[in-house]
């Protein structure tokens, strides 16, 4: 069965009823396809010109269209360069009217006809182009090339902007190009030189393509997509482009940049190009602000091309109007802005598939984007009927009632009926569109008490309010904060809080962007500052982490360390450089910190999970970062000599307890394994290589970068404390545990734990672990010196009752007796709980004892966890206000401070005396 008889769906004007007897012209025309040419004659008097001209190609070409243009393609490609102008437009001929005829008949869907469409623009322009660059080349007029480099178009690319780029262009569309040239190709005046060749063959190259001749006009080309096009050539080096997008790129231009494409000439120098321009395109923040400044374009289009007055059919411009096609465009297009950056799955040119990932990723509700898609494909047909017509690059509906018929003929339906699709889908778009962009009116800001007003007296004079765009947008976002402060049972005390977030926070725009467009993030924000002063101040200097809150999981269960870790590992590897992935490390760990105290002190974790999150957290990210650090390194000095090194983590890290505020303890192992030297550019001494090393890892953890610093890093535990190498051999560890360690770097290694390196490595030492612990104790030495510790302890830092870590009967004490129970019944535990439940099976604690140490350092824990949290430090009741001391008595089950400090001090006092007998009693 022939493709034209197989046609579905037929359009009314096509009942051969209203044109001239064609198929009388042309016998070879017959059946349905001269039905549609009759039709043709009255309704596309365009389409019907293109079916007399290609008579004779086209019944061959129905039978197979999508082949039919696979064989154009294929044979523009094949021109000789000198008949490149007519064979250009013959094939636009024929591509143009079989994706006509598959339009109307049904036979192709929308992407389907745009597709077809868009691979002649990318052809037409790659063969216009090669041409007249490979004049230029056998010149001698672009130095250093020749006729190897004609193919690549000697660095020149073409890239598709726009509809072009997404493959989505319109039956008479004009295309948008930026042409660029590879300067890397070029040394010194020989780049000058070629860049006046490359204009010359550029201008060229569009006029092969839009100039209208006998045979017509391929595209019509525009060029004014280019940086500052008024001053700019129409080809130019990427370098320079570069630097215009970082310097003064605006939003419009990142938007256009989400279609772009490489579509012709040196297509892998302009991939190169478009990937270096990704900073730009794809910010590593949320970036709601992009939601005002589209609005604003929006009503500048609306205002320049005199599309603000009231809806009505006629002339309605169905690209640019109310509730057109741009409408869903920018809709699509905001929200990439938004969120591309953080989440890469997001970034695709085409306007449908970019709704049904919004709507996969929870941007865009399923039943908007369903909708939008739907009304995008009818509005994108309705533009293609009118460009039909006459093929004309008109998006604008007829004015008077016999072109609204010709219309809806084309259409195959009755004008009343398309008449009120239109208005119902224009509409439609509107409505759902507008109320993204549009910002609500400003409500009434509520009357506040003189202490309120004095304290908003001074926001205008803080950093974060010295833009006028920021002082613009909070102006908009204040009454509602303000009122939403008012609703709270200490608005005094919550805004004093948030004044101080906002006096320290440098920058505005973006955060007031982000609460502006996600109003309920306000009062998590104003729950933050006026329980955690310190969580808020952290906020202030690292803002972004809001991001991950509205990022669509930051309420899910919390993730295995392997996944952390593998995550980490991922977002390291897209980094093209190693500055890049250490900020990379810092942002991730941020939001992942964040993340954790928002659960606890939301009360969806409890203190001790949050210490193993906070632990979990810290491993991922020495481990994720250690190899990229460990090849950082090997670039300069060459693979590590032997087996590598390790990262063993120590006291709270190696026990899997951190607090927000925690810094790292850490030693670092290497096995030489008989090897002296590395082998590289700069070969180091195997010594001298770890040490090195080592000192790479602490400043890629430590280093305050533009993110700030992952973590503090402590490496007074390894052998010989300050004293020793920053790096110790495998052997020199062994032998200084097995003879030379103290007791307390015996307790030390109860908790220590592999976090990164070598793998065999980490298993050697673990390992080695296990059988110092297992090995025969002096089991009075062991108890005497931990006594000692402990009353040393108790005199340097004797404690307070707000105070968990340091006194009798608190935290540092029960570790203590913790780790000498481990240490003493060989167990390979580094969880404190753990260690005493083993001390309990070893027969030196008993049941009850291990229970009510394991409920008092629970206690002192949770104020340890809620003191980082909420402080910072040391526990200060006065600091965390009324909001953090409702926030420790409900983490403790108690009603009031009072009840808590008395249960501090029952709890503690009687862990230190079960402490003191323990300690006192021989092991069985």
């Amino acid at each position: 069965m022939s493709t034209v008889s197989r046609i579905t769906r037929l359009p009314r004007a096509f009942e051969a009823d209203r044109g001239a007897d064609a198929c009388a012209a042309v016998p070879a025309l017959t059946g349905d396809l001269a039905r549609l040419v009759d039709g043709a004659a009255g309704s596309a008097p365009y389409l019907h010109g293109l079916v007399l001209r290609e008579s004779e190609w086209l019944p061959a070409a129905l039978e197979a269209p999508e082949q039919a243009v696979k064989d154009e393609l294929a044979r523009i490609l094949a021109l000789p360069f000198d008949k490149i102008d007519d064979g250009l437009r013959q094939a636009k001929r024929r591509i143009a009217l079989i994706a006509a005829l598959c339009d109307l008949g049904g036979i192709w869907a929308l992407h389907e006809v745009t597709g077809a469409l868009t691979d002649l623009a990318d052809a037409a322009t790659h063969v216009a182009l090669r041409a007249h660059i490979a004049r230029e080349i056998t010149r001698g007029k672009v130095p250093g090339q020749g006729e190897d480099d004609i193919e690549t178009c000697g660095g020149v690319v073409a890239l598709a902007m726009g509809k072009h780029g997404a493959g989505e262009l319109n039956y008479s569309s004009d295309i948008d190009l930026i042409c660029l040239f590879d300067e890397t190709r070029f040394d010194g005046s020989d780049q000058m030189e070629a860049r006046a060749a490359y204009i010359r063959a550029t201008r060229k190259a569009m006029a092969s393509l839009s100039d209208l001749t006998g045979e017509g006009y391929v595209f019509r080309t525009d060029l004014r997509l280019r940086p500052d096009p008024s001053v700019t050539p129409v080809c130019f080096a990427m370098d320079a482009a570069e630097r215009y997008y970082e310097s003064v790129g605006r939003t419009w231009e990142r938007a256009a940049y989400i279609k772009a494409r490489a579509a012709a000439g040196d297509v892998e120098a302009g991939e190169r190009f478009l990937t270096h321009l990704t900073p730009f395109v794809w910010r590593r923040h949320l970036d709601f602000h992009a939601i005002q400044e589209t609005h604003d374009m929006r009503l500048k289009i609306r205002e320049h091309k005199g599309l603000g007055g009231a809806f009505t059919l006629e002339g309605h411009n169905m690209k640019l109007g109310l509730g057109g096609i741009r409408e869903i465009e920018f809709f699509a297009q905001t929200r990439q802005l938004i969120a591309g950056g953080r989440d890469p799955a997001l970034r695709m040119r085409g306007t449908v598939e970019a709704l049904t990932a919004l709507s996969e990723k929870g941007w865009v509700e399923e039943g908007i984007e369903r909708t939008l898609i739907d009304d995008y494909t009818a509005h994108r047909e309705v533009e293609h009927r009118l460009q039909m017509l006459r093929d004309q690059q008109t998006h604008s509906l007829p004015t008077t009632p016999e072109e609204f018929d010709r219309l809806a003929a084309l259409m195959g339906t009755d004008t009343a009926a398309m008449r009120a699709e239109i208005t119902a889908r224009c509409e439609r778009v509107h409505d759902l569109t507008e109320e993204f962009f549009a910002p609500a009116d400003v409500a009434k800001a509520p009357e506040l008490s003189q202490e309120l007003r004095e304290i908003t007296a001074r926001w205008s004079t803080y950093p974060s309010l010295r833009s006028e765009r920021a002082q613009t947008i909070f102006s908009r976002l204040q009454p509602d904060l303000l009122a939403r402060v008012q609703k709270l049972d200490r608005p005094a005390e919550a805004l004093t809080h948030f004044d101080g977030f906002l006096k320290q926070l440098p920058a505005g725009v973006q955060v007031f962007s982000l609460f502006e467009a996600n109003p309920p993030l306000i009062d998590l924000f104003l729950d933050i500052v006026s329980v955690a002063p310190h969580l808020a101040q952290y906020l202030s200097r690292n803002a972004s982490v809001l991001d991950a809150v509205i990022g669509g999981d930051f309420f899910a269960p919390w993730p295995d360390q392997e996944v952390l870790e593998a995550e980490l590992t991922r977002q390291l590897a897209r980094m093209d450089d190693y500055e890049g992935q250490l900020d990379a490390s810092r942002r991730w760990a941020k939001e992942w910190h964040f993340r954790i105290g928002v659960h606890q002190l939301r009360g969806l974790i409890s203190a001790d999970e949050a210490g193993g999150q906070y632990a979990a957290l810290a491993r991922a990210s020495v481990a994720a970062l250690y190899p990229f650090v460990v090849a950082e390194f090997a670039r300069k000095h060459g693979d590590a000599p032997g087996r590598g090194a390790m990262v063993l983590g120590m006291g709270s890290l190696g026990a899997g307890r951190l607090t927000a505020a925690s810094d790292l303890d850490m030693i670092v192992i290497y096995d030489a394994d008989g090897v002296d030297e590395s082998e590289g550019r700069r070969p180091l001494q195997s010594r001298t290589y770890y040490a090195r090393f080592t000192q790479a890892l602490i400043t890629a953890i430590t280093a305050q970068t533009a993110e700030g610093r992952l973590y503090e890093v402590d490496m007074r535990l390894r052998p010989s404390g300050k004293q020793g190498p920053v790096a110790t051999s495998l052997e020199a560890f062994k032998t200084y545990q097995d003879t030379q360690a103290w007791v307390w770097e015996h307790l030390a290694m109860t908790r220590a734990t592999p976090v990164a390196g070598d793998a065999g490595l980490m298993a050697d030492v673990e390992a080695f672990r296990r059988g110092l612990l297992a090995a025969p104790k002096d089991e009075a030495k062991i108890r005497g010196e931990t006594q000692d510790m402990r009353r040393r302890l108790a005199e340097a830092k004797p404690g307070s009752t707000w105070d968990p870590k340091n006194g009798r009967g608190r935290m540092m004490d029960i570790e203590l007796v913790a780790e000498a129970a481990a240490l003493l019944s060989g167990a390979p535990d580094q969880n404190i709980y753990a260690q005493l439940k083993a001390g309990a099976a070893y027969g030196w604690l008993t049941e009850d004892e291990a229970t009510a140490l394991c409920e008092a350092y629970r206690m002192t824990w949770r104020l340890q966890s809620a003191a980082r949290l909420l402080t910072g430090e040391t526990l200060d009741m006065e600091a965390v206000g009324e909001g953090g001391r409702a926030f420790l008595c409900r983490s403790n089950g108690v009603e009031t401070v009072e009840e808590l400090a008395g249960a501090i001090d029952v709890t503690t006092r009687a862990a230190a005396v079960t402490l003191d007998a323990i300690l006192e009693r021989s092991v069985p």
